[in-house]
């Protein structure tokens, strides 16, 4: 027979799982460097490792 987990218990270990923000980059572009995701091309401008690899989004909002 199973007992019921108290609050505290369940709480306790629910506290280690709490999900962290992304580690973010700056663009390898010169004129672009804003915060891209690590390993993912620039959404903004299309560089990956200092050079162009996605045609550019065309517009900044």
């Amino acid at each position: 027979m199973q007992h019921r987990t108290s609050r505290s218990r369940t709480r306790h270990r629910r506290a280690h799982g709490k999900i962290s923000a992304p580690a973010l980059t700056t663009c390898s572009n010169p004129t672009c460097r804003k915060p891209v995701p690590s390993h993912h091309a620039c959404p903004n401008c299309g560089f990956y490792r200092g050079r162009e690899v996605l045609p550019p989004s065309g517009g900044e909002r």
